[in-house]
């Protein structure tokens, strides 16, 4: 066979194997599947409570690994389920979608495992998810936003930062409220670039907003040049960016430097160090994010103020998020009285305005948080400035 041939042949096995995990997870569980094995072996534990974090440490660490580090010590200085540990197993997953997949199938394998944190992105959460699923893991995602990760029929699986439906309708009610009604989107084509624009563009039409053109991928600089022309011509006052930061980035300085000064907005995912250190062509630009270090409340400037005193540098929003995503994990523990995946997801599916350091959460039915603030923040003099919260209804 040659090597092509072999590729195709690797990649329909994959895609045969995910459609059977789909199809049984789709229905209810079964008396004799993986999940309930998984309960009858946790069942008789006695010993430490096993939870998986998953992420690319190497690569794209920013800060998660220490905002779980300063959480598990916290959590094991009293303990849950009448002083148990937390035996927290960090896996980096180097941002692949087979290494993901990987690892979360040493994770279905391993019976102690009550629950995983991770993984970074769509790509390797939605497929990674369809196998703790079908394990009977509870699944906490602090950071993936596609709403393709809740749309299964799934009890194990939950969400603790907006999706791109709620990331996009927040980005667009700011905009409606300002001046600018011409708005051009660039997007990545993947599963965060369009959800993203998607969802935008759907609020956009509510929020008085004309969308004049929407664009994914540019060659060389004759293209930027064709682009801003277009955009110009279009009278678009406004860009939404819906990008990771390093293309956002190569963007936003590409049609800086062919004479295009309208503002910029963003997703969450342009409020990185990374960006906010890009230099002067990325100054102004506007981000939706779920975390800001300066927020008012007590839990917050507590977080802040040990953070700072353990690793001597502010938190950011990957610190707090993967701090709260532990925190909460071990608070519905505690509230399940048990280590067993199916009582914790049902103690994290009736929590009401958990509140941690990046707001109140809920979860709805399909496990998106609800409730939780999303932060308007501009970029100004390297440094991200918060300018308004909004409050996200519960129904989209």
């Amino acid at each position: 066979m040659n090597v092509i041939g072999g590729i195709r042949r690797k990649g329909l096995l994959w895609k045969i194997a995910l459609l059977g995990i789909a199809l049984t997870i789709s229905g209810c569980a079964s008396a004799s599947g993986p999940d309930q094995a998984r309960e009858r072996a946790l069942s008789s534990s006695t010993g430490e409570v096993v939870i998986g974090a998953v992420w690319p440490f190497e690569q794209q660490n920013d800060q998660f690994h220490e905002g779980l580090q300063l959480a598990l010590e916290q959590i094991n200085q009293k303990g849950v389920l009448g002083g148990k540990k937390i035996k927290l197993m960090e896996m980096d997953d180097e941002a692949s979608t087979t290494k993901g997949m990987a690892i979360a199938q040493q994770f279905a394998d391993n019976p102690a495992v009550s629950a995983v944190i991770g993984h970074r992105g769509s790509s390797v959460t939605v497929p990674a998810s369809r196998i703790y699923a079908h394990a009977g893991i509870v699944l906490l995602t602090p950071a993936s936003t596609s709403p393709k990760l809740t749309d299964v029929n799934s009890s194990y699986i939950f969400r603790n930062i907006p999706n791109d439906n709620q990331l996009g309708q927040a980005l667009a009610m700011y905009a409606g409220g300002t001046k600018h009604r011409n708005i051009a989107i660039y997007y990545t084509d993947d599963e965060y670039g369009r959800g993203l624009a998607n969802a935008f563009e759907d609020q956009a039409s509510q929020s008085e907003l004309r969308v004049v053109d929407r664009l994914s991928g540019y060659k060389d600089t004759a293209d930027i040049l064709r682009i801003v022309d277009k955009w110009k011509t279009l009278d678009s006052d406004l860009i939404m960016v819906a990008t990771r930061a390093s293309e956002g980035i190569a963007f936003v300085k590409a049609i800086r430097a062919a004479g295009m000064a309208i503002p910029v907005i963003g997703g969450d995912a342009l409020d990185s160090a990374e960006f906010a250190k890009a230099g002067e062509a990325v100054e102004g630009t506007i981000v939706a994010s779920v975390y800001h270090e300066l927020g008012a409340s007590e839990i917050n400037q507590s977080f802040r103020q040990q953070y700072i005193d353990k690793y001597g540098k502010e938190p950011g929003k990957w610190a707090a998020q993967a701090y709260d995503s532990l925190k909460l994990l071990a608070d519905g523990i505690e509230k399940a009285g048990s280590r067993s995946p199916q009582a914790i997801a049902a103690a994290l599916s009736e929590l009401k305005s958990w509140e941690g350091v990046t707001g109140q959460h809920s979860f709805d039915a399909q496990g998106d948080v609800q409730g939780m603030s999303i932060v308007m923040k501009k970029l100004e003099s390297g440094t991200f400035k918060r300018l308004d919260e909004v409050l996200i209804p519960n129904s989209l």
